[in-house]
């Protein structure tokens, strides 16, 4: 089945720094230093990256992250209940998106 995700494109990843190479450097820099050991590990790093990749579903990052927190150290478990803390976060920046909802209808008079 032909989708708009294609897996084969993450490796393709690099292509965006053909047409502006000073961007791209300093991305990779400024990326490269993120993911370096600091007040967090670089495994800590990797699930929590890998639990943002699952916040704004992207496959692209899903699986490069779930590579990469594998590479680290981190287990299927670990890495499942990160996404687990980010789907409950998630969920619930929806929920608390509802009073919006209730002060409107408040104000309209229902």
């Amino acid at each position: 089945m032909d989708t708009y995700y294609n897996p084969a494109d993450l490796a393709k990843f690099s292509t965006m720094g053909e047409e502006a190479p000073d961007l791209w450097q300093k991305f990779m820099a400024y990326y490269g230093a993120v993911f370096e050991n600091g007040a967090l590990t670089a495994r800590e790093k990797a699930l929590i990256a890998l639990a943002v990749a699952h916040a704004i579903q992207c496959p692209y990052c899903i699986d490069a992250y779930t590579q990469g927190a594998l590479e680290k150290g981190a287990n299927e478990a670990q890495m499942t209940e990160a996404i687990h803390v980010a789907c409950a976060i998630r969920g619930g920046a929806a929920l608390v998106h509802g009073v919006q909802m209730k002060n409107v209808a408040k104000k309209i008079g229902f």
